[in-house]
């Protein structure tokens, strides 16, 4: 029993992202969105005033930005498909590559280190649906993208698995011509 709550808790702590409150005082956690970190992580939650999210987090409509020149999305889904299939195949390189070099709420190298613990101790895999850009501003060179995802991570240690659903908006700015993540706002459905 003891084992089962110390699981339980280390998984609710690794799902924080997920289950985090609306609080707007909340810590980040990671871009890996479902996973935690101490301190600074990419992941802002409750989203704060200043963030400037161009989605309500708590639901309602989706709306498509219709300011988005098609070149500029078709680059911005293939960043946030990126994003995704670096996350499922656990590929750290690729992974790392679709990373801002100058993120808002995670350091590059804390996050490299967290990131590379969560691929060696968890089976990950997410599903994104609703795949939307909702806010495009091209003086800014900044994009937001809305997500309904799907998460299931399996501890290898123990077989131990969770599902987590919930709703992402993915911030990136263009950088060198490519469209990188400088941070992720994420809310867990709540059942």
């Amino acid at each position: 029993m003891k084992k089962n709550v110390l699981i339980y808790s280390i998984l609710a702590l690794v799902l924080i992202l997920g289950a985090c409150s609306n609080k707007a005082d909340s810590t980040g956690g990671s871009v890996s969105d479902g996973e935690a970190v101490g301190g600074y992580g990419s992941i802002d939650h409750g989203v704060e005033n200043g963030g400037k999210v161009g989605f309500n987090m708590l639901g309602g409509s989706i709306e498509e930005a219709t300011n988005v020149p098609a070149a500029e999305k078709e680059l911005i889904m293939k960043s946030f498909d990126t994003y995704m299939h670096a996350f499922n195949n656990q590929d750290i390189d690729e992974y790392m590559s679709v990373l801002s070099k100058n993120p808002k709420s995670f350091t590059i190298e804390e996050e490299r280190d967290y990131i590379e613990g969560v691929f060696k101790e968890y089976e990950l895999g997410r599903e994104a649906s609703d795949v939307t850009v909702v806010k495009f501003d091209e003086d800014a060179n900044e994009a937001q993208v809305f997500a309904n995802l799907y998460t299931t991570m399996k501890q290898k240690s123990t077989g131990l698995e969770t599902k987590r659903d919930g709703r992402q908006v993915t911030v990136f700015s263009k950088e060198d011509g490519e469209w990188k993540v400088t941070s992720v706002y994420y809310m867990e459905d709540q059942k």
